[in-house]
């Protein structure tokens, strides 16, 4: 969510919270023969938006090409996984066009930053879903696959996204700066303060649908440790060595996703709060660099979960190793060539299978 500011004080009406905002100044950079905060922005983005995308393309590969990862929670992981993609594909290359400065239509402009609220909310409600698939395997381990079932985790996907779309394509419903405006302007400088009102982002956004989702999913892991610990303290016998076996693997994974929801509360927080200090004091002074910063936390969160699961989840490790093996390198766990791929790997495979031949005989 590209935000830009101007130097100085802002000065915002009492009805339009947010006018026209310049771009930051950095003439002094050129001068001084340093990089512009700008370019080291874009450079940045540049490099989020290439890992998010590959990364969770690993992510969703690595489930497909696994049976046993195709389970109802890792159902929700493709999900989240898919939103990250967006955010890299679309939402960070419109961020940079924003940023660089471009004109259009006041409500394609309002499209576009409804897109990043959109993804943002599914993202929300993705790990919300996870946080509750969780405690439900925890709750009742006995009857959970007769209650959780693939098709139910199907639907509950599916209406996390119609969720996130009804809340983020809210502004393209009024709730928007369209009344800052002259009546025979259309064409505005796409700024995301432009377009978006900022009480629909703090009391709508923030304090309706990020915030409270993010507290209950911080008692939801609460509650699924302390029972998680409660069974494992129990006094260990025979009959409940399995089931201590199956809550010790049950809290790794929980440990791993609290993880990913503590990631997206940090990377998070920040543009909101800032968001909030532009609503509750508009002439303050916020710095080019800190919003910046801000930004790419937020961006930056979709290319940290697929790192997560690589060093945190066992059954992610050993699928990337394996698309690492069978189709980067063009090799499959037994050395054979691969049944599909490119000829380039093929034939790369087949002249290191006879050089092997070629050292045997020696």
């Amino acid at each position: 969510m590209p935000l830009r500011i101007p130097q100085g004080n802002m000065r915002t009406s009492p009805l339009c919270l947010s006018e026209i905002l310049a771009a930051p100044d950095n003439r002094t950079d050129q001068a001084n023969g340093t990089m512009p905060v700008e370019a080291i922005y874009i450079v940045m983005e540049v490099i989020i938006a290439v890992t998010s995308v590959i990364g969770n393309v690993m992510v969703i590969w690595a489930v497909r090409i696994n049976r046993s990862m195709r389970d109802t929670t890792f159902c929700f992981i493709v999900s989240l996984a898919l939103a990250d993609i967006a955010v890299g594909a679309l939402v960070i290359p419109l961020a940079i066009t924003i940023n660089i400065g471009f004109k259009m239509h006041f409500y394609s402009c309002l499209l576009v930053t409804c897109i990043v609220l959109v993804l943002t909310q599914s993202s929300i409600l993705a790990l919300l879903a996870i946080a509750i698939d969780r405690y439900l395997r925890v709750k009742i381990p006995m009857s959970y696959k007769h209650v959780v079932t693939r098709r139910r985790a199907g639907t509950a996907v599916v209406m996390c996204w119609m969720v996130a779309i009804v809340v983020g394509l809210t502004p393209m419903l009024g709730w928007n700066n369209r009344q800052c405006l002259h009546d025979n302007v259309s064409q505005v400088m796409c700024k995301f303060e432009k377009v978006i009102s900022m009480d629909y982002m703090v009391y709508f956004n923030f304090f309706g649908w990020v915030l409270p989702p993010l507290v209950l999913m911080l008692l939801i892991y609460a509650e699924i440790f302390y029972k998680i610990h409660h069974q494992l303290n129990k006094k260990v016998t025979e009959s409940h060595i399995d089931r201590s076996h199956y809550y010790s693997k049950e809290l790794k994974l929980a440990k791993s996703l609290a993880l990913v929801l503590f990631l997206f509360a940090i990377s998070w927080l920040p543009l909101n709060i800032l968001n909030c200090i532009t609503l509750f004091s508009p002439n303050g002074d916020k710095p080019t660099l800190l919003i910046y910063i801000a930004i790419l936390l937020t961006h930056g969160n979709s290319a940290v979960n697929p790192i997560v699961y690589a060093f945190q989840i066992k059954k992610f490790q050993n699928a990337f190793r394996k698309i690492w093996k069978q189709y980067v390198l063009c090799r499959d766990p037994v050395g054979k060539l691969p049944q599909r791929g490119s000829q380039r790997c093929q034939s790369r495979l087949e002249r290191m299978l006879r050089a092997n031949d070629d050292n045997n005989y020696v």
